[in-house]
């Protein structure tokens, strides 16, 4: 008996071990369905070059919860499908980039119709582009975004490319715990 308990010990215990490592490889856990051709998030922690097809995109100013939820009560009133993720535009202020517009994308651009609906919300069309990504799982912290805007301008810099533009996208809501949000930093590309 004494045996079979030592075997059993000595065989378990490389499994327990093995799984209890402390760092999880970043995986991208969906909520919702992305946009009609949209490549998936990814590779993580690293800089990537990505394809987005034209998307259909309600827009409002600001990045802040009233944002969320100025675009939240667009999609609803107008019965609109929820889709991952949520683009924020970003812009540099000094030594750190802010949040100014936020956005809700639709499954395609045959849903719903372009235009104002109010005073804070314009529904247009987003031409196809391409773009520099870094992709990361965890928290959307200050030091998170300037990792990944250093990763994109060293990209830039050994590519000879020149950015119009950039954006986060926000894949996660609530429900999900912060450590296991996925975010991509992207730099849209000037077209030649």
């Amino acid at each position: 008996m004494n045996k079979l308990l030592i075997f059993l010990f000595l065989t378990a215990t490389p499994v327990c071990i093995a799984q209890d490592t402390g760092t999880e490889k970043p995986s991208y856990q969906s909520e919702a369905p992305l946009p009609e051709g949209w490549p998936a998030p990814g590779p993580y922690d690293q800089v990537s070059e990505k394809t987005y097809p034209k998307y259909r995109a309600a827009v409002t100013t600001g990045g802040s919860g009233m944002s969320f939820w100025t675009l939240f009560s667009h999609i609803k009133k107008k019965e609109i499908p929820m889709t991952a993720p949520v683009e924020m535009k970003m812009e540099n202020k000094g030594e750190k980039m802010e949040k100014v517009d936020m956005a809700f994308l639709y499954q395609n651009t045959n849903v719903g119709t372009t235009g104002p609906d109010g005073k804070k919300v314009q529904v247009k069309d987003v031409e196809t582009s391409k773009v520099l990504s870094y992709t990361w799982m965890g928290a959307d912290s200050k030091a998170k975004i300037s990792e990944a805007k250093e990763a994109l301008d060293s990209e830039l810099e050994k590519r000879g490319l020149e950015a119009q533009s950039f954006r986060m996208l926000g894949y996660n809501g609530p429900g999900t715990p912060r450590s296991k949000h996925t975010y991509e930093l992207q730099v849209i590309l000037t077209s030649k």
